[in-house]
C-alpha cells in the first residue's frame, strides 16, 4: 500500500481524521490527526486493519501556546508501509489513553513523555520517573521550562555578530599546553 491508501483506510475505519503524507520517496509515510478521544481507537484499527504490527516510538512536541501534540509511528513488518498516527492535546492538563494494552513496548515512552511534557495517559500500569530523580520539578522538554544552567551561567557565545561584550576583541590564539610564549624561547624572536 503506498501512504495515500494506508491513510483513507485508517480514516475510513475510524469515520474521522485528516490523512497527509510525510517524507518522500522511499521514505514517503501516511500521516493521519485523529481527535483525542480516537487515539486509542485509531492505534487498535492501525494494528489490526493495517497490519502496523511494530510499534516504533511514540513522542509529543510542544505546539506553545496551542498545546501539544502527541504522534507514535507505527510499521508494518509484512506489508513495509507505516504510519505516523498523531493527535492535538490542549496545554492545561493534557491527558490521553495510554496504548499499552495493544503494544506493550508503548510503556517506555509514554512515561518518558509524561516525565518530559507532563502529559497523562490514563490506563498507563506504571508513569513514575524514568530518567530524572524523583525530587525533580517540573518538565524539562516543555518551551517555558527554565534551563538552570542558563539562569547560573550566561551563555558563552553569540547568537549575533557583535550581540557578545567580547565579540570587538580578537581571539587569542591557543598554544598547546606545555608550549612556551615565543618570546620566553632561548634567543626571543630574534
Amino acid at each position: 500500500m503506498n501512504p495515500a491508501e494506508v491513510g483513507e483506510r485508517l480514516i475510513g475505519a475510524l469515520g474521522a481524521g485528516e490523512a497527509s503524507e510525510s517524507g518522500g520517496g522511499r521514505f514517503a509515510r501516511a500521516t493521519v490527526d485523529v481527535p483525542a478521544e480516537r487515539w486509542a481507537e485509531a492505534i487498535h484499527t492501525a494494528r489490526d486493519e493495517l497490519g502496523c504490527d511494530f510499534f516504533d516510538w511514540l513522542s509529543a512536541v510542544d505546539e506553545l501556546p496551542g498545546g501539544f501534540t502527541i504522534v507514535a509511528h507505527l510499521w508494518s513488518t509484512a506489508r513495509r508501509h507505516g504510519v505516523l498516527v498523531r493527535t492535538a492535546l490542549p496545554r492545561e492538563e493534557p491527558a490521553l489513553a495510554s496504548v499499552v494494552a495493544l503494544f506493550p513496548g508503548a510503556a517506555w515512552h509514554e512515561r518518558e513523555t509524561h516525565e518530559m511534557f507532563g502529559i497523562a495517559f490514563e490506563g498507563h500500569p506504571g508513569l513514575v520517573p524514568l530518567l530524572l530523580p524523583p525530587e525533580f520539578e517540573g518538565h524539562p522538554l516543555r518551551k517555558e521550562f527554565v534551563l538552570a544552567s542558563r539562569v547560573a551561567k550566561p551563555w558563552p557565545g553569540a547568537k549575533e555578530p557583535g550581540e557578545s561584550e567580547h565579540a570587538a576583541g580578537k581571539r587569542a590564539p591557543m598554544r598547546p599546553p606545555g608550549v612556551p610564549d615565543p618570546d620566553e624561547w632561548p634567543g626571543g624572536r630574534g
